[in-house]
């Protein structure tokens, strides 16, 4: 044998070497590859997303499902046909999952009653079990808004807590049934998480990540219509000032290390869309009742200087904002630049990647492109 060819045996060889390491679970992250990107889905507009786009996602999470006496329910009568249309997107990547989400934040309203009793919840399982299994899809996300919390005006009790996980542990089981009778190798379980210590406090994520694949959480809306300072709302960093938002999307992930969930199970959120006040004097000052939100693709046409607005960047909380003098216009969202430091950020730090909300928000693609090219490495 010659030397180049030894050279390339001996090359094969220990690239076989380490690959074995990774296939035995010797690698520093068990799902060691691509992170995650998981693209929410608003079924009540009307875009599903494109086959180029298809391949850029690796989980579409299609939102809401509701509980109605217990069991889960379609939202709407057009569901059916959109799981089509979703799992047609398949043709163009065969490895994207499709999850039905449970929930959101006006329509939680039945996860207290679905919880509370071992009864209620292998009625709710089974239910939710017979909803994938009519829809051809491969998993569910629970969006629960929120336990032992009100939510908007949801029932709640000090019990969810505990029941959040019995819950999670009947649909688990239920799920990995169900694959055995079908013979696949597994039905996904996510969830949603505040991205808060209170939501913290009402959950025992310790316990029920083991019975997730993996966790949302849902870093942004840190300030908003029902806040008493103009912030930002989805900002990695949170900067030491007096005032404004005491989340940030670190701090959010720090607060759900400390709970217990491994960080390759958790998956960060980021914005397409933003909030914004008008008649206001900036970052970090007096909020009033102007508040609104909007989508990025409006936002990218008044970032180019369109009606006045300045592009304007805060290097301490990595946020970008957009600012009108005259009007007094703050608007808090998330762009390029600050996708391309949060896909850093996840990649630095070995978490299991992006999600999004909402796929609609962003009619001209930017946003998904730089969460592809950038959490590629």
């Amino acid at each position: 044998m010659n030397c180049s060819v030894f050279a390339l045996c001996r090359s094969a060889l220990v690239v076989l070497f380490f690959v074995s390491l990774l296939a035995m679970g010797c690698g520093e992250r068990p799902d060691a590859g691509a992170a995650r990107i998981v693209g929410y889905v608003h079924g009540a507009r009307a875009n599903l997303p494109s086959a180029e786009d298809a391949t850029m996602l690796t989980h579409v999470n299609y939102a809401f499902t509701h509980i109605e006496d217990g069991e889960v329910v379609s939202a709407t009568p057009s569901d059916s046909l959109k799981f089509v249309g979703l799992r047609a997107l398949k043709a163009a990547n065969p490895d994207l999952a499709i999850l039905i989400s449970i929930g959101g934040w006006s329509l939680s309203e039945g996860f207290s009653d679905a919880a509370l009793t071992e009864e209620a919840r292998a009625r709710f399982a089974e239910s939710a079990v017979r909803y994938v299994v009519a829809n051809g899809i491969d998993g569910v996300d629970l969006d629960w808004e929120y336990p032992g919390q009100p939510g908007a005006g949801n029932t709640y009790r000090p019990e969810d807590r505990e029941n959040f996980t019995l819950m999670l542990k009947t649909l688990r089981n239920a799920l990995d049934r169900e694959a055995e009778t079908q013979g696949r190798d597994r039905y996904l379980l996510t969830i949603a998480t505040g991205a808060s210590q209170t939501y913290l406090d009402n959950t025992d994520l310790r316990s029920a990540q083991k019975y997730l694949d993996f966790i949302n959480i849902m870093t942004y809306d840190f300030s908003g219509a029902w806040t008493d300072t103009v912030w930002h709302h989805t900002n990695l960093r949170l900067p030491g000032v007096d005032g404004g938002s005491p989340r940030g999307t670190d701090s959010a992930v720090a607060e759900h290390l400390r709970a217990g969930v491994p960080r390759h199970k958790l998956v960060v959120g980021v914005a397409f869309y933003g909030r914004g006040w008008s008649g206001v004097r900036g970052l970090n000052t007096p909020a009033n009742s102007s508040a609104f939100s909007m989508a990025y693709h409006d936002i990218a046409t008044l970032a180019k200087g369109q009606r006045g607005f300045k592009r304007m960047w805060d290097e301490a909380a990595m946020a970008p904002y957009l600012w009108n003098d005259s009007s007094g216009t703050f608007i808090t969202y998330d762009d390029t630049l600050s996708l391309r430091l949060k896909a850093e950020y996840i990649r630095d730090e070995g978490l299991g990647g992006a999600m999004f909300w909402e796929y609609n928000a962003d009619s001209t693609g930017t946003l998904l492109r730089t969460l592809a090219r950038h959490l590629a490495g």
